[in-house]
């Protein structure tokens, strides 16, 4: 006997609107302007009430009432990147060579929205390799990205970002997820 498969209650159905391609290479996209530090082509993919995310231990509570490794708004954001370019962010003097690998990419559904719309819930597996002179550190895990469309282009209006290993200490993690 087969089951049906039971979406939380919080989302709704896929919006319309959505390509699955135009969505795929905006997660492509993304990954790469973090790869490369291009923070100033990064930043401008957040929507103003953007949320990023990266909890401590497991997929995280109340980012509000608990700890979390990143918890920024859009303000936040833009300042931790003000902090980048200055070249005296010393965790990564030199930055580190970076690649994200892409998998497993799930339309979860549609949310409600700030602005009266309803944005798309996508998941991704991923694994980060991260090279310094300290050596090679791997980082994998699940992100939960919500994208909202803004005339004919994707914005991003939240990334949660739950790593595979987020219950164990993290060596320095000077770098953008």
């Amino acid at each position: 006997m087969t089951s049906a498969v039971r979406m939380p209650a919080a989302l709704g159905p896929v919006p319309e609107g959505f390509d699955r391609h135009a969505v795929e290479q905006f997660l492509y996209r993304e990954a790469r302007l973090a790869d490369e530090g291009d923070y100033d082509a990064w930043e401008a993919l957040w929507t103003d009430d953007a949320l990023y995310w990266v909890p401590v231990s497991g997929e995280g509570g109340d980012p509000q009432g608990q700890m979390s490794v990143i918890y920024d708004n859009r303000a936040r954001i833009s300042t931790r990147l003000k902090q980048l370019r200055t070249g005296k962010r010393y965790a990564q003097a030199p930055p580190s060579n970076l690649r994200r690998l892409l998998s497993n990419i799930e339309y979860l559904g549609g949310r409600n929205n700030s602005e009266g719309s309803v944005d798309l819930e996508v998941g991704a597996n991923f694994l980060a390799i991260e090279s310094r002179s300290r050596g090679t550190h791997l980082w994998g895990g699940r992100t939960t990205y919500r994208l909202r469309r803004r005339g004919d282009d994707l914005i991003l209006a939240y990334k949660k970002v739950v790593l595979v290993d987020n219950d164990q200490p993290l060596p320095t993690l000077g770098f953008l997820i």
